[in-house]
């Protein structure tokens, strides 16, 4: 059983088991129009907190190499996970500006409230790609499961075509199981690229 950290502000007891540095191994298995993508790859991916209401994300990829040849790298993520709330007086933003209220400190009881019917919470996820693409999740978070989907996607105006996308990802015997599903070159959302890691 894994402690929490004492620290740990409320807003971010449903996405804690998140916390710390996972490693591991996947497969990518993706066809669009005549292309099949496919292959091994090792990931790197970091949740951590500075004390506010939201997770820091950070994630890397490589694409194993055959013998002798170098690995590819494949994205580097960042980007911010949390509780999906309305914002308040006693938020700060957007951009710089202060919050205009001064913020009552939040409570195991204040998340409950944000509890959906379904026994879950919302969650919002942003993410910036280095491939110029960012993306903006909406889902749930239930226990050790996560499953979200793009509400928007913007790329650069020469980033390849991507259109949508879902994950999800749970806790399993203390490994970290995620799948990626895509739309993307033009073809429909499928089953993308697949991953078990550990936590280091």
């Amino acid at each position: 059983m894994r402690e929490l950290p004492t620290e740990l502000p409320a807003d971010l007891a449903p996405l804690s088991w998140l916390i710390g540095v996972w490693e591991g191994t996947g497969v990518i298995e993706y066809t669009a129009g005549e292309e099949r993508f496919e292959g091994e790859f090792t990931h790197h991916v970091s949740f951590s907190h500075d004390g506010t209401g939201f997770l820091n994300y950070s994630a890397t990829a490589w694409m194993v190499a055959s013998e002798g040849a170098e690995s590819i790298p494949l994205v580097a993520e960042t980007g911010f996970w949390r509780i999906a709330r309305p914002a308040t007086a006693a938020d700060a933003g957007p951009a710089l500006l202060p919050p205009t209220e001064d913020a009552p400190a939040r409570t195991v009881h204040d998340v409950e409230a944000l509890r959906a019917a379904s026994g879950g919470f919302p969650i919002e996820v942003s993410l910036a790609h280095s491939d110029g693409a960012l993306e903006l999740y909406l889902g749930e978070v239930n226990g050790p499961r996560i499953d979200i989907a793009t509400d928007a996607i913007v790329r650069s105006a020469g980033g390849k075509e991507y259109g949508a996308a879902s994950r999800m990802y749970g806790l399993v015997d203390g490994h970290m199981l995620w799948a990626w599903d895509i739309a993307a070159l033009g073809a429909e959302l499928a089953s993308h690229a697949s991953a078990r890691l550990a936590r280091v």
